[in-house]
């Protein structure tokens, strides 16, 4: 096992700045905070952390605590068992690495229309004819699903993903005991950054949603909508003034990485053997952001499965780095093989609880048998 599970993730985070910074530097371009309207990254990210610490303690507290008084007293004390400054350490070092190469990807996507046209779109759309006989992917969707109720519930689908990705980040590195385990899942991501933003330059292509406009003029506004129409005046604004302005271009369509981040998390969690029913969701929800990238036009065919094979490599590149069998589609055995210090702090957490239980069934024995006594006298 790597004695530091972390290593592979802060290789790939600095060597996606690394790139990054490079590109800036010989296109004279400026480096941006991509979400810079939701704060900088020094207020965003202990925001993350501490978000991810309360909702793994306060359940805790609250499940501990028999009266509402020590419930501030009972979360300290979770917060010492739980969480010490090395688990804490590792938190930080996987948002951080999660951080760099997102920043890093967005930064690198936007500097596409200073590099290369988009010139593989009449490509892929004929690979789509190809593969479905002479039909459009998404005329077929439209035909098949209708352009109502269905619009409203894919665009749902694929907005969502801007939530899913921070939350099963802070799922990996919070809510597992498992340090191994979290980074298998960090990894991959960050690598399914750097490896999405590279495509972009390999097959440069903007996608038939904008390519086609009048494919897709039936679709009500949808979220979607809304964000396919913000994207392109962005990228107009970083084509006319790529110095002065302070947006970032976000369009490019092969590969996909809403397909590749969510085939991701729906591989790992099939070789850890998570639950059914996270499992069942996880791919459920790969589904219909597949449905979702074609009903919409973000992308074609090739860039789906594009976007899956980036999926496979990184997942595969992160059980490597991890410790685990890289290639294997089967599960990993449920075996004590997680990190030492984890097992320490998962063991407290459950000696702890079983000790608050068995405190309150003391005190109870003692009362039992004060009024048994009194009784008797």
């Amino acid at each position: 096992m790597p004695h530091r599970p972390y290593a592979y993730a802060i290789a790939i985070a600095m060597l996606s700045g690394l790139i990054a910074a490079v590109g800036a530097l010989v296109l004279d371009l400026p480096l941006r905070d991509p979400d810079g309207v939701a704060g900088p990254s020094y207020i965003r990210l202990p925001a993350i952390v501490l978000v991810a610490l309360l909702a793994d303690i306060v359940p805790r507290a609250w499940y501990r605590t028999p009266r509402m008084i020590d419930f501030f007293t009972t979360a300290r004390t979770i917060l010492g068992q739980r969480w010490s400054w090395a688990r804490l350490r590792v938190v930080v070092i996987g948002l951080g690495c999660f951080y760099l190469s997102y920043v890093s990807y967005r930064n690198i996507k936007s500097f596409l229309p200073a590099v290369t046209e988009p010139v593989y779109d009449d490509f892929l759309a004929a690979t789509d004819r190809l593969l479905l006989f002479g039909h459009r992917p998404a005329d077929v969707l439209h035909d098949l699903l209708g352009v109502g109720v269905s619009a409203h519930v894919l665009s749902w689908v694929y907005v969502s993903y801007l939530l899913f990705v921070p939350v099963s980040l802070a799922a990996a590195l919070v809510w597992t005991a498992n340090v191994r385990r979290g980074f298998w899942y960090v990894t991959a991501l960050c690598l399914n950054w750097l490896l999405g933003a590279l495509s972009y330059y390999a097959i440069p292509s903007l996608g038939p949603g904008y390519v086609r406009f009048g494919d897709f003029s039936d679709l009500p506004d949808t979220g979607v909508a809304a964000l396919q129409e913000g994207l392109l005046r962005s990228r107009i604004f970083v084509i006319s003034d790529p110095i002065g302005t302070e947006a970032v271009q976000g369009i490019a369509a092969f590969a996909s990485l809403h397909v590749s981040v969510v085939v991701t998390a729906a591989l790992i969690a099939h070789r850890l053997g998570l639950h059914s029913w996270i499992r069942w969701t996880l791919w459920t929800y790969t589904g219909l952001t597949v449905l979702a990238t074609i009903y919409f036009g973000w992308h074609y065919l090739a860039d789906d499965i594009g976007g899956a094979l980036i999926a496979y490599l990184s997942v595969a590149v992160g059980a490597k780095a991890t410790g685990y069998e890289p290639w294997s589609l089967r599960r990993i055995p449920q075996t004590p093989d997680d990190d030492p210090s984890a097992h320490d702090v998962a063991s407290r957490s459950e000696a702890a609880d079983q000790q608050s239980v068995d405190s309150q069934g003391s005190d109870e024995g003692v009362s039992n048998a004060r009024r048994t006594g009194s009784a008797n006298g």
